[in-house]
């Protein structure tokens, strides 16, 4: 099978889109498939591109796979307006790219939202070359972009959603991570029989519960006797992070000394939740880690905390919980029970504790509560790392979705 995988976000970025994409190349490469991807250079989440690439046409070898990048603009500071020429920089750059693969002739393009501007001509493609196309969702970046306020026009907002609504029914096939994520998709009009589970995975032998005690608190000089309250992961719009710094003032102001907070991360909210903390000793920064120590910083947490905005409920699944899982650390998320996060919190994982979202001192009395008990904080890791080893495998998940490719193109 030929695999075209098309999108902005790819290896080696260490979040999100590009981490699940790049390792979904790889995995299929060593099935013995022919593989391609289209990209641009790494630039996510530090908005800016990494070092020891260039912002233009390369094309390289990674891990067996034919990767070419094409350039984009990238803005210092994303905004509503400048995202979307962003991604439209990455559409237009690289539609020369996309039809050099003609004579190829793929059997499948694959492409995820964001960045739904390469859908158009992922959709022409593939019905002028023989292609089946694919559609993956990530993020509902139309819904999360009016109902988050990062485009103000709400007179636009009927006109783009059915853009999107006919836009998306025009893929032979569309998936989601998210049981509604995927209600919602039927709800813009795609055919029951068109409509695909994708869940995020985890890679559980490569994160495991730590025998010993993390290296990480050597390192940041964390005492044994503390508790940690980790976030690791992009620091942007989304994640409601102002939330971590209230809820570290609040517990700092109360003396209790037992909790560390640790924020791993990097994005363009960074700057905003340091300036936050200012001043709070119970708070350490430290930047995105390599990916091969990625077990040892999960392993550091005695508790996870996975904030996320109330107007973001439903429209994105935080793709770090199942690092989380994997981990055997208990979790406290800021969700609602009737959310997909809060039942997956609650009941199908029985991980951890969800607080109302954007309130500090919910989540602070969580937290004091939750380090006080460590046999709960036991039972709920390891709650949550068997249902990541049955349920979140990511060699059970490609494999499904390699049959549900494989039955698309024999249609």
């Amino acid at each position: 099978m030929k695999i075209l995988f098309y999108g902005i976000n790819f290896a080696p970025e260490l979040t999100g889109i590009g981490k699940y994409t790049g390792e979904m190349a790889q995995w299929f490469e060593e099935q013995g498939h022919e593989v391609r991807v289209i990209t641009a250079p790494p630039y996510y989440p530090a908005w800016k591109v990494s070092e020891g690439y260039k912002n233009a046409y390369i094309t390289e070898q990674w891990q067996g796979v034919t990767v070419y990048r094409t350039p984009l603009w990238v803005p210092a500071q994303p905004s509503g307006v400048k995202r979307l020429v962003h991604l439209a920089s990455f559409a237009l750059s690289s539609l020369p790219t996309l039809f050099k693969q003609w004579s190829w002739k793929p059997d499948v393009i694959w492409t995820v939202e964001p960045a739904l501007m390469c859908a158009p001509a992922t959709v022409a493609f593939a019905k002028m070359n023989g292609a089946k196309s694919w559609l993956h969702v990530q993020d509902y970046e139309v819904n999360a972009a009016f109902d988050m306020g990062l485009i103000k026009a709400k007179w636009l907002r009927g006109f783009v959603e059915s853009c999107e609504r006919w836009l998306i029914r025009c893929f032979d096939r569309v998936s989601s991570i998210s049981g509604q994520m995927l209600k919602l998709a039927r709800s813009k009009g795609i055919d029951e029989q068109n409509i695909i589970s994708f869940p995020n995975w985890v890679d559980i032998s490569a994160i495991q519960p730590l025998k010993g005690v993390s290296p990480y608190r050597k390192e940041l000089q964390i005492s044994e006797d503390k508790i940690v309250a980790l976030y690791s992961g992009n620091m942007g719009g989304k994640q409601g992070l102002e939330i971590l710094a209230e809820a570290a003032k609040i517990i700092s102001d109360e003396k209790n000394d037992n909790i560390q907070f640790v924020f791993c991360g990097n994005g363009a909210g960074r700057a905003d939740l340091e300036q936050a903390c200012t001043g709070l000793s119970n708070v350490i920064f430290i930047d995105l880690q390599p990916l091969e120590r990625l077990s040892e910083l999960l392993g550091l947490a005695d508790i996870h905390l996975l904030p996320q905005r109330a107007d973001a409920a439903d429209l994105v699944m935080p793709s770090k919980l199942t690092g989380m899982l994997a981990s055997g650390k208990s979790v406290i998320a800021t969700a609602t029970s009737d959310t997909e996060l809060g039942s997956v919190i609650l009941n199908d994982a029985q991980c951890g504790l969800i607080v109302e979202p954007e309130n500090g001192q919910a989540l602070a009395h969580a937290l004091v509560e939750l380090s006080q008990d460590s046999e709960q904080r036991k039972i709920l890791g390891s709650n949550g790392r068997h249902y990541a080893e049955n349920s979140l495998s990511k060699d059970k998940i490609l494999k499904k979705f390699e049959t549900d490719l494989l039955n698309l193109i024999s249609q």
